[in-house]
C-alpha cells in the first residue's frame, strides 16, 4: 500500500490580482505562504512519511512544496523539478484580468476556456522569455526550458494538451514509485492536479470540467499495488 498526497500551491500574486497565470513564474502572496504552512501542519499531524516530492519549474509550486517538507520536518526528500507538472499554458491569457477577458469574449467563452477539456485558449505568437505586467518582469520561457525542443513549447494549451505531457512523466517516474509502496508527494497546479485527478479516479472528459481545485488543499489517496483507490481524503 502506497500514500499519495497531491496539492495545489498556495495562492499565488497573480491569484490574488485575479490574473491568468500559466508558465508566467509569480511568487506566492503572503496569504500563500500562510496557506502552505497550514497545509504543512495538517499534513504533520497525518504522520506520513515521504519517500519522494515531485513539482513543477514554477516557484510557486517550488516554495509550496518546501514550505510543506519543511513543516512536517522532511526537507531532507529527494525531490524532482519538471516542466511537465507546470501549469497548463493559458496562451494570450496569461497576465490578463479575468474580469477585463470576460468583457472581451464573453464570461461563458472563459468559463469554457478554464473549464473545458479539449478547448484551447487564445495562442501566443511569441515565446518571450520574460514578460511585462503592471510595471513588473516575470519570467516566462527562459533558460530552464533551454532543452525542450520547439514543438514541446506550448503556446497555449487545453487541459487534454496538459494532461498528454503530465501523463508520460506520471507512468514512467511516479507510478513505479507508487508501485513499490513508496509514499509519494506531488505539488503542482490547479490543471496539473486537475489532470492528475483525471488519470488517478479515471473522471470522464464531460466530467472533469465540474473539477474545482482549491489553493494549497492536500489530497490523499491510499493506493494499492494496482493503483486501485482504497482511501481517499481532501483537508
Amino acid at each position: 500500500m502506497a500514500k499519495l498526497v497531491i496539492m495545489r500551491h498556495g495562492q499565488s500574486e497573480w491569484n490574488a490580482k485575479n490574473l491568468f497565470n500559466g508558465w508566467i513564474d509569480t511568487n506566492l502572496s503572503e496569504t500563500g505562504v500562510e496557506q502552505a504552512q497550514h497545509a504543512g501542519q495538517q499534513l504533520k499531524a497525518t504522520g506520513i512519511a515521504f519517500d519522494y516530492a515531485y513539482t513543477s519549474l514554477l516557484k510557486r509550486a517550488i516554495k509550496t512544496l518546501h514550505i510543506l517538507l519543511e513543516e512536517t520536518d522532511q526537507l531532507f526528500v529527494p525531490e524532482s523539478k519538471i516542466w511537465r507538472l507546470n501549469e497548463r499554458h493559458y496562451g494570450a491569457l496569461q497576465g490578463m484580468n479575468r474580469d477585463v477577458a470576460r468583457e472581451k469574449w464573453g464570461a461563458e467563452q472563459v468559463h469554457i476556456w478554464r473549464r473545458a477539456y479539449d478547448v484551447l485558449p487564445p495562442q501566443t505568437d511569441a515565446l518571450p522569455a520574460q514578460v511585462e505586467v503592471d510595471g513588473e518582469i516575470y519570467p516566462a520561457m527562459d533558460r530552464r526550458y533551454a532543452d525542450l525542443a520547439e514543438n514541446q513549447l506550448p503556446h497555449g494549451e487545453s487541459l487534454a494538451l496538459a494532461l498528454a505531457r503530465i501523463q508520460p512523466y506520471w507512468e514512467q517516474a511516479i507510478v513505479p514509485k507508487l508501485q513499490t509502496g513508496q509514499n509519494v508527494l506531488i505539488v503542482a497546479h490547479g490543471s496539473t492536479i486537475r489532470a492528475l485527478t483525471k488519470i488517478i479516479e479515471g473522471i470522464s472528459d464531460a466530467d472533469i470540467m465540474h473539477v474545482e481545485i482549491a489553493n494549497a488543499e492536500p489530497i490523499s489517496y491510499d493506493l494499492d499495488q494496482q493503483l486501485k483507490i482504497v482511501n481517499k481524503q481532501a483537508f
